[in-house]
């Protein structure tokens, strides 16, 4: 790898590294130019401090990367050699013994090309040149004579994960490089393209399945193509002969399965993956073989008039799902530096939260065969936006084509994962319509933005998905209506909500909100202390306003709104550590009461998808697992709002209304229990009744008269706390709590926790006790790494509650280093808890 010389840096030639200049590196392949440049020494670290602006002058650089195929005799003598690339991030050219083969402009498509009669044996120069990524997308903007009317960002138009120009969570690096795999594949007769499992009719008694094979030949050949098939060790086999044609050809197996083991989303049932073996033989020799798997699933999405407006919920087996989850975005900023392990942990994570959905957002790139797995294997459904993110696409005739084979590709290579249960266009590109100044575009013009989108979006993109993936439901952008017309009586479609955070609305907006689903909503918080010393020196922590801060928070007024909502809700924290600290609670309220609502909503809303699940670098952002897989509170917090079975108290009007929430397929019978108490224990009004808990429902199972709770203390409900418990089994499956004054007249006192921490199986528990109530209680260890079973719990009066620990770290290391902080030690005052 190298840097291209005079490629137009002159405004940037002082911050290059004149090493640099002419000088050939190792590279990685798999991999991009900033890794590369990062593994040779040549750059600091992307993501410390405020290395991140003094790294731009890469994506203005042009980049070369050449590497030597060997060609072997056998290679050469095999009838079809092929040179691919799985992904190419993004405009280059490709050279082969110094002749140009290709100039692929998509990081998004695979790229194939019939190299035999370019290779000789030995040695093989291979090239890629690279330009710097905006002058190549400025260039192909300067074709469209429609560019400077319509003012399209140019890094639309070549096909390029958007985030990589920087985000409202995420740094600028415009990388360039081969960032998939890239071989040689030799084939002789017919090689084995795709294998389609497409699921014609799926129930509980039987599926019925085509098994389709796509098949390439290179010339008419007689094959035996066989297809074994199977779950587990009952595995079935059928055979075919055919005559392959020269070119493309489609072998279908019809397959029943009798009584099939379905595949459900998490909460509702197992996962099992059936698998399929195609093998093709020409005669008895075999000419290519491919594995194929998937989860025999039905899906729906339901779109039918009520008394809401039109209803938007995934059916799924029959089963109408709420979908509980949060958006996903890139796990890196560099993707070639996400393990296996990160992929693991945030999914796993996900799941433990009792999550059963993830949204792919559209900024950033189709993930690697294995996301998806693990997706399939967890039962978390994807809500998969195709990958474009906020801009508005060109309208050129090459530009239309170019998405059209993405879609096929991409469509083509993830069809079989039981786990994507919706393709959408779009993330909010709909919603540009009017957005940045373009509602004030000459009619004529703005027309036309809107003739391409709607070609695009709901024209080409569309009928891609039905024709390569028939039995998932198609979906033009999120947010969408699609193009109804919305009143508050009526409502439809999807729905981003923003009226918190950036429309500075207060946390219970949420409440009012008539959504049918929600698909995005959030609200910031700052990483723990131990991720910020990733970054940051000391100086950097003296506040949250100090350069390096402000420079690992994208959000623009993010800290000032943090600390706005902070004042609104809390006070003022005493110290940095607390402001951290505090900001995360404010965070996992703030999304409480969201999420909350939507549940209690049910059936009128469908579906609660916070913004964000995770970070591709350490900073301040709405995610609830922070770039190093650390849980946030938000994430602790998600794993109550989102149980199967929820107790939910609000308060309406002069009324406590106590919800229970199930997600369940079958009634359930279990005990309500409410206590009204003070903060020191003291119980000033209980009660306990048996309830019958409807399925797959939310429902008011008690109703009370504030003034019935408050006994002697009805004018006084700052010291006041009411605790509701859902005992099903003998087992405490859902507590939650409820005030009844806003939070900043809250009166919390302080609270001294004790602890004991004992060596238990693979780890330790640590029990937590306070004799009065301690709101949201974090557990940590200083520089040691930990995790917990839970964490940011709530202790009532005289209640122990335990946390399981896993550390690789000594037990005297543990214990000398933890530390319990509840809400009212952040604060040098008593503040509010929400």
């Amino acid at each position: 790898m190298r840097q291209l010389p005079d490629d137009g840096m002159a405004e940037s030639q002082s911050a290059t590294p004149p090493s640099l200049d002419g000088g050939w590196f190792p590279a990685t392949v798999p991999g991009d130019v900033h890794l590369d440049l990062l593994k040779n020494g040549k750059i600091p670290d992307p993501f410390y401090r405020d290395n991140e602006a003094k790294l731009q002058w890469i994506e203005k650089a042009g980049w070369e990367y050449r590497t030597t195929i060997d060609a072997t005799k056998a290679t050469l003598a095999r009838e079809n050699v092929e040179l691919v690339f799985d992904g190419l991030d993004t405009a280059c050219t490709v050279f082969l013994n110094g002749q140009r083969i290709a100039s692929p402009d998509s990081m998004f498509q695979q790229w194939r090309f019939d190299v035999k009669a370019r290779l000789h044996e030995g040695g093989n120069d291979l090239r890629i040149v690279f330009p710097a990524p905006m002058k190549a997308a400025e260039a192909v903007a300067e074709k469209d004579p429609w560019h400077s009317r319509t003012h399209t960002d140019p890094k639309g138009y070549i096909r390029k994960a958007v985030y990589e120009f920087g985000w409202d969570w995420g740094p600028r690096f415009g990388t360039s490089g081969v960032f998939r795999p890239a071989y040689l594949d030799v084939w002789d007769s017919a090689r084995i393209k795709d294998i389609f499992v497409e699921q014609e009719g799926v129930t509980a008694t039987s599926a019925h399945l085509d098994v389709h094979t796509d098949l390439l030949a290179s010339k008419e050949t007689k094959a035996n193509v066989s297809v074994t098939y199977g779950l587990g060790a009952e595995q079935l086999h059928m055979d075919r002969v055919v005559t392959l044609a020269p070119g493309s050809n489609r072998i279908s197996f019809p397959i029943e399965i009798a009584h099939p083991q379905l595949w459900f989303p998490s909460g509702y049932g197992a996962q099992p993956i059936y698998h399929f073996h195609i093998s093709v033989k020409e005669d008895g020799h075999e000419l290519d073989a491919k594995d194929a798997k998937t989860g025999l699933r039905s899906v729906v999405l339901r779109r039918e008039l009520d008394k809401w407006g039109r209803s938007f919920e995934f059916v799924v087996n029959g089963i109408p799902v709420f979908a509980k989850g949060a958006d996903v975005i890139p796990f890196d900023s560099f993707p070639n530096r996400v393990t296996s392990e990160k992929y693991r942990h945030i999914l796993q994570s996900a799941k433990d939260a009792n999550m059963n959905m993830v949204r792919l957002w559209g900024g950033g790139y189709y993930e690697t065969e294995e996301f998806y797995d693990i997706c399939d294997e967890l039962g978390l459904m994807v809500f998969h936006d195709l990958m474009f993110g906020n801009n508005w696409q060109p309208g050129t005739y090459d530009f239309k084509q170019n998405i059209e084979r993405e879609a096929e590709y991409q469509m083509t290579r993830l069809r079989n994962h039981p786990s994507i249960v919706l393709w959408d266009g779009n993330n909010e590109t709909e919603d540009l319509r009017d957005w940045n100044g373009n509602g004030q575009l000459p009619p004529n013009v703005h027309e036309r933005i809107w003739e391409d989108y709607l070609t695009e979006f709901s024209g080409i993109l569309a009928r891609t998905e039905a024709r390569v993936d028939p039995e998932i439901p198609y979906w033009p952008s999120t947010p969408s209506a699609d193009y109804e017309e919305l009143t508050d009586a009526y409502q439809s479609g999807d729905n981003h909500d923003w009226t918190v955070w950036h429309g500075g609305a207060d946390f219970a907006e949420y409440e009012k909100r008539p959504w049918r689903f929600v698909s995005e909503y959030g609200f910031q918080s700052f990483p723990e202390m131990k991720t910020i010393e990733s970054f940051t020196l000391p100086e950097d922590r003296a506040n949250i306003f100090t350069p390096v801060m402000k420079a690992h928070q994208k959000n623009g007024d993010g800290n000032r709104l943090i600390q706005e909502y902070m004042k609104r809700y809390f006070g003022e924290p005493k110290d940095f550590a607390s402001f951290l600290y505090a900001s995360q609670v404010l965070q996992a309220e703030g999304i409480k009461v969201g999420a909350e609502s939507f549940r209690r909503k049910r059936p009128e809303t469908m579906g609660s998808l916070f913004w964000q699940l995770n970070d591709c670098w350490p900073v301040a952002s709405w995610s609830s697992i922070d770039y190093y897989g650390r849980w946030k509170a938000l994430q602790y917090y998600a794993r109550r709002f989102y149980a199967p079975v929820l107790v939910s108290p609000h308060v309406e009007g002069g009324t406590l209304a106590i919800y229970v929430v199930s997600d369940k397929t079958a009634a359930v019978d279990g005990t309500l229990r409410l206590r009204i108490m003070n903060f020191s224990g003291q119980i000033i009004k209980e009660t306990s009744q048996a309830v019958k808990i409807d399925p797959l429902a939310s429902k008011v199972y008690q109703q009370l008269p504030l003034i019935e709770l408050s006994g002697a203390n009805a004018a006084d409900w700052s010291g006041l706390v009411g605790v509701t418990d859902l005992v099903v089994d003998g087992e405490k499956i859902s507590t939650n709590l409820v005030y009844f004054v806003p939070s900043k007249q809250i009166k919390l006192p302080h609270a001294s926790v004790t602890t004991s921490l004992t060596k238990v199986g693979d780890g330790y528990n640590v029990t937590l006790q306070a004799p009065v109530l301690a709101r949201s209680v974090y557990l940590s260890f200083g520089e040691l790494d930990a995790e917990f079973s839970d964490n940011y719990v709530d202790l009532l009066p005289g209640e122990t509650k335990t946390i399981h620990v896993t550390s690789k770290a000594k037990m005297e290391d543990l214990k000398a280093q933890m530390k319990v902080t509840s809400l009212a030690d952040a604060f040098s005052a008593n503040v509010a808890a929400n």
